[in-house]
């Protein structure tokens, strides 16, 4: 009932190709009989991904009436949603890296990728405010203008606080900003002002701009 050329086809091609020592060495027993391999689990899980269903509980459902998961299970009981959970956070999580790498690999190999061009377009960034936001790339471009304006002139606001050169020939490189850095470091000492860390802690203006 599935096509020849549906991609779900492809995937599991694909995914069959792969090795995936580091993936079943996080397993510490065999599972029972009749429970989806971790190459199961795999494709099910990336084959959710690529159908815009993220959710384990989603891909728990589709695996019970969905004909595509069902012939990626080849005959295996449908998991529950806690095991999809489980294998993602524990098992492939652990070992995302390397098989990515391998993908990448791959691709290389059958001359989909060049290996000279990282393309960024359209790829979204994981911000360290938050797990769950993501920078644009485009949002990015847009504010590192505004991100430069404030640069020169928290750097004018130095050099005319502490007296510290940091602009020569009306530019303001990495290294004069490493220099800056240093210098107002040493003001800390000569000062004696303690920087502080961790919540509740008032910092010094000093160890603000530094």
């Amino acid at each position: 009932m599935i096509p020849d050329d549906d991609s779900v086809r492809l995937l599991s091609q694909f995914i069959e190709r792969m090795f995936l020592g580091d993936l079943y060495r996080t397993y510490c027993r065999e599972g029972h009989t009749n429970e989806p391999t971790p190459r199961q689990l795999l494709k099910i899980l990336v084959y959710g991904y690529m159908n815009h269903l993220y959710s384990s509980r989603e891909i728990a459902a589709a695996c019970l009436r969905d004909i595509n998961f069902m012939w990626l299970l080849e005959g295996a009981k449908a998991p529950h949603y806690s095991t999809i959970a489980r294998f993602r956070t524990l098992h492939f999580g652990s070992c995302a890296e390397p098989i990515m790498a391998e993908v990448s690999q791959f691709l290389y190999q059958l001359g989909e990728l060049s290996g000279e061009t990282i393309f960024i377009d359209g790829t979204k960034i994981e911000a360290c405010a938050n797990k769950y936001t993501f920078v644009w790339k485009k949002a990015v471009s847009k504010n590192l203008g505004k991100l430069l304006e404030k640069l020169a002139v928290f750097v004018e606001l130095c050099e005319e606080t502490y007296g510290i050169k940091a602009v020569y020939q009306n530019q303001v490189k990495m290294k004069h900003i490493k220099k800056l850095r240093k210098k107002l470091y040493a003001l800390k000492a000569v000062e004696g002002i303690e920087f502080v860390h961790g919540t509740g802690k008032r910092k010094h203006i000093l160890q603000k701009k530094h």
